[in-house]
């Protein structure tokens, strides 16, 4: 099995100090500047993508016209302080915390069990103390995404043999931290922090043989438990059918198709939307995108898709040049994380997917996965910082073998 050997960025616990200089000075390096700009550009867009969503429901709520608007970027406020810091930090720290970084997610993970859990939609998978309300499940995707490249690097020189690849990134890790999240029912975030998972596994250098045993089983999962659950059943049903209840489960996808296809090419204009004057649920948050092509037609939508679209290309230059097999993990799993629940939301808002109820990644309204996400590229950055200077010694080595 090919794989790097961690090299430069261990270290001594003393040496792992933060310097927001060194996240900031990204210096010639393209990838490091690329992944900034189109961080920044995607929050952006979301930012002025929720504050036109969510006036209308935020002034019903007597929150005025920018009061989801504000809560949006008080998150964005605080996670992208969050992504300089992380991208400041040493890939030492995060190798070194990993487990009980995993061990503190599931355990928030588990309030949501306790009198702090309440349900959404259904789902239980959301806590709340005073006016504040919390996802934890987005903080356990970038702990078990970081948790699982520790371990693959760990365990490199066993890697190959299926037992290996396995424990303890499947049995019992993976599936202790996507237990947790069922037990809630949200199935929409399993199904996204199982090709998280994939992802990570899968660029992290696992066997074939491996990848297809979790896959195969995944699916298993997956048909038990929608054949288990009268509400998940009737959502594939409905969709199946083409959603011709539109005053049940069909309302919220057939709405949204709607609001798309009012947009036409070049939109109704920003803030002119007629779906998000409560015709459409969630507007903000999981059918954003059908704001955005409502508004700004077809050419905002695409361009939506282009800038997913950049952010993979940036991401999987960062992949190959990591320096080890931690760090081409850890981002492949976060690209697919981001991503990959980009196009599922996409997927659904279009009527390719059933509704699962995941939100549109630094667009879409909701605090703790703007800051997750954030937090998240912020190791990503971290990673092609440190690729970079791996690089750079590469080629100083290259060229002192070279020199006579």
């Amino acid at each position: 099995m090919a794989g790097e050997r961690g090299g430069g960025s261990a270290g001594l616990p003393g040496q792992a100090r933060i310097s927001l200089g060194a996240a900031l000075r990204t210096g010639s390096d393209r990838t490091v500047v690329a992944l900034y700009a189109i961080t920044f550009l995607l929050v952006g867009f979301g930012l002025i993508m929720v504050l036109s969503s969510s006036s209308i429901t935020s002034y019903v709520a007597d929150e005025g016209f920018f009061g989801g608007f504000w809560k949006q970027a008080t998150f964005a406020l605080i996670g992208i302080p969050l992504m300089l810091i992380a991208a400041a930090l040493p890939l030492a720290f995060w190798k070194r915390w990993a487990w009980w970084f995993l061990g503190l997610g599931i355990v928030l993970q588990l309030l949501v069990f306790t009198p702090l859990g309440i349900d959404v939609y259904g789902n239980r998978n959301w806590i709340q103390i005073g006016g504040f309300s919390a996802q934890p499940s987005e903080a356990l995707k970038l702990a078990l995404v970081v948790w699982i490249g520790t371990v693959l690097l760990r365990k490199e020189p066993l890697l190959g043999r299926m037992r290996h690849e396995m424990i303890p990134v499947i049995l019992p890790g993976a599936l202790i931290a996507l237990g947790v999240v069922l037990l809630g029912r949200d199935l929409g975030t399993v199904l996204v922090m199982a090709a998280m998972v994939i992802g990570a596994m899968y660029f992290g250098g696992i066997s074939w043989k491996t990848l297809g045993v979790i896959a195969l089983g995944g699916v298993l999962a997956v048909v038990f438990f929608v054949l288990t659950s009268e509400n998940r059943l009737n959502r594939l049903l409905g969709h199946a059918s083409g959603n011709e209840d539109y005053s049940g489960l069909g309302w919220q996808p057939l709405h949204g198709l709607w609001a798309l296809a009012g947009g036409g090419l070049f939109g109704v204009g920003l803030g002119g939307s007629k779906a998000k004057w409560s015709w459409l649920p969630a507007a903000d948050n999981d059918y954003i995108f059908a704001i955005v092509g409502e508004e700004l037609g077809l050419i905002g939508a695409l361009l939506v898709i282009a800038m997913f679209v950049v952010l993979t290309v940036v991401m999987l230059r960062v992949i190959t040049r990591a320096r080890d097999r931690f760090g081409k993990a850890v981002v492949g799993g976060v690209l697919v994380w981001i991503v990959g629940q980009a196009f599922i939301n996409i997927g659904v808002v279009i009527g390719v997917f059933p509704v699962l109820g995941v939100p549109l990644p630094l667009i879409s309204a909701g605090g703790t996965a703007l800051v997750a996400c954030l937090t998240a590229l912020g190791v990503v950055i971290s990673i092609a910082r440190d690729g970079a200077q791996y690089q750079h010694e590469l080629a100083e080595a290259g060229g002192r073998t070279s020199t006579p």
